[in-house]
């Protein structure tokens, strides 16, 4: 006990001596918020070759989703399900820099439980602005809805099509998998050219947030490690575009960005398919403007040895827009489509959704209201139509709160 005394004695001190120690937090990064302009607390050297920032965001919300009968006819089913009070998000890490060389950054969701507890663990180490190596857990590159800052979003869900597990006709020994990939473990070379070039390409484990352990092995298929090898190059013809989707503090701005990634997962999904990833993205921001826009594909081609069909395609795209009225408010909307039931099936899904963000004490704490409603169209029968929304709700509305500093 006298130890955790004396920790807390010497955080007090620390925390009293950084209060108001103005740092340039520029280089700091976290892809979770945005610590540039945050006063906070902070621990920097003398010298200024060690800086040290810890940071907090928490996200609680009321969530009501609505599922539709799926053609069954049971006197008693329950429409309305995983209703509720959640909190998705309960993060608390630190970030900062050292010799002027390494940017690190750790967060824990507290929210979380297993792997996923730790949301993400890496360092930087910035050769040059041209070419940085990260190694740890972060976000692979892929999906602009992915690689924005978590707590600067539009919506307080990303979109249905890149979170949705998609259908296949036939059972396999694994879960179906999602078309985004999400936060993994693996080392990156990135860099910035010409502050109008960016670029990423990593080697990563391939099984996503849930495992922190090495798990595989060598492709029966290719004879190479079974792993998720990725790239993502991306043009920002007016200067490099900022990690937001509309900040109340950067309201006089005008950015382009124009992406195109992909990626193959080498005997994923417990060496069922390997799959092979694409993607396309336009992001605008004028003033109090933003938009942005993907198109995405996912082609799962199961190994020789599951003797099933060769090659199952599936796609997803969205498009979104939000416009600052004053310096607070900020309308959303979004309209997404999946083709979940793959290409050689009829039928897509479509979610269209509106949004209303509330900025309150600069950006530290935001109001999020939400409302989708899903819709199925071009099936061949009302069969096919039930099992490809199977699982998800026809109706969601949620209000999100959130706090970061």
């Amino acid at each position: 006990m006298k130890y955790i005394s004396l920790i807390l004695a010497v955080m007090f001190i620390l925390t009293a001596n950084a209060q108001n120690n103005k740092t340039n937090e520029s280089y700091i990064e976290n892809d979770l918020i945005s610590l540039n302009g945050k006063d906070g607390i902070s621990f920097k050297t003398g010298a200024g070759d060690f800086l040290f920032k810890p940071y907090v965001l928490i996200q609680t919300r009321a969530q009501f989703n609505y599922y539709d009968d799926e053609g069954l006819s049971l006197m008693d089913q329950d429409n309305v399900l995983n209703s509720g009070f959640a909190i998705p998000y309960a993060l608390v890490g630190f970030a900062g820099t050292a010799f002027n060389k390494i940017t690190y950054n750790i967060a824990l969701n507290t929210a979380a439980s297993g792997a996923a507890l730790l949301n993400q663990a890496w360092i930087d180490i910035n050769l040059k602005s041209s070419i940085r190596f990260r190694v740890g857990k972060f976000k692979t590159p892929y999906n602009q809805a992915y690689l924005v800052r978590l707590g600067q979003t539009l919506f307080p869900v990303p979109p249905m099509s890149m979170q949705t597990t998609v259908n296949m006709p036939f059972g396999l020994n694994s879960v179906n998998p999602k078309i985004a990939t999400g936060f993994d473990i693996g080392v990156q070379m990135h860099g910035l050219v010409n502050n109008v070039w960016d670029y990423r390409i990593g080697v990563f484990n391939g099984t996503g947030i849930g495992t922190n352990q090495a798990t595989k092995t060598l492709s029966d298929d290719y004879n190479i490690p079974s792993l998720l090898y990725a790239a993502r190059l991306a043009y920002m013809p007016l200067g490099q575009m900022p990690l937001h989707q509309g900040s109340p503090t950067d309201l006089h701005n005008h950015k382009m960005l124009f992406a195109l990634s992909g990626s193959a997962n080498i005997e994923a999904n417990a060496e069922s398919s390997n799959d092979y990833r694409t993607g396309v993205e336009f992001a605008y921001l004028r003033n109090k403007l933003y938009f942005n826009a993907e198109a995405y594909t996912m082609t799962m081609n199961y190994v020789e040895r599951q003797k099933t069909a060769p090659l199952y395609s599936y796609w997803g795209a969205y498009a979104q827009a939000g416009y600052f009225i004053g310096k607070k408010l900020q309308p959303t909307v979004r309209i997404d489509f999946m083709d979940r039931n793959s290409t050689k099936v009829n039928g897509t899904l479509m979610a269209n959704s509106i949004g209303l963000n509330y900025f309150i004490l600069n950006n530290n704490l935001k109001i999020q209201a939400f409302y989708r409603h899903l819709s199925k169209m071009g099936h061949d029968t009302e069969f096919e139509a039930n099992d490809d929304d199977n699982g998800l709700s026809e109706h969601q509305a949620m209000v999100q709160l959130q706090f970061s500093f």
